[in-house]
């Protein structure tokens, strides 16, 4: 069964709520472990001030840490979807760079279907799914297991 990382921006109810989308179809998927999908906002070590350099080293390490153990790393592109600006979080972006160096497979997920995918990031991930169109439906379906490549069939920039 398959550790996964959850990677996504988590600022806002929107952004939450595609994150409990896309949480829901991984619970159904039959080759992940339910039990094993790291979400990084319930991880924020709240036994130190938000923001205070302890904090911080704390986050970062125990993210990185995560990352490192995940058999997969999924992650959520759409950052500010509600309002036309739905770049990658440089968080969620910074993720996917650590995963792609530790040679994790990575899974892109977008809510956008006009939505253009980076070039670093296409090149990157080893399977794509739109979430406009069948995409959770597909990613509760996906063999994990195999990996098999799917990329995107999106423009690159």
């Amino acid at each position: 069964m398959n550790k996964i990382y959850l990677a996504a921006p988590f600022f806002s109810d929107q952004q939450q709520q595609r994150i409990q989308l896309v949480k829901t179809a991984l619970e159904k998927n039959s080759t992940i472990d339910s039990k094993n999908i790291f979400l990084p906002q319930e991880h924020q070590f709240e036994e130190e001030e938000f923001g205070s350099r302890a904090w911080q080293q704390y986050v970062f390490a125990s993210d990185v840490r995560q990352i490192y153990r995940a058999d997969v790393l999924v992650a959520i592109l759409d950052y500010n979807l509600e309002n036309g600006d739905n770049e990658g979080d440089s968080g969620t972006m910074f993720e996917i760079g650590v995963a792609f160096a530790n040679h994790t497979p990575i899974v892109v997920i977008q809510f956008d279907p006009q939505k253009n995918l980076n070039l670093m990031i296409a090149q990157s991930l080893t399977a794509y799914f739109d979430a406009s169109q069948n995409g959770l439906q597909d990613l509760s379906n996906y063999n994990f297991d195999e990996l098999k490549s799917k990329p995107a069939k999106r423009p690159v920039i």
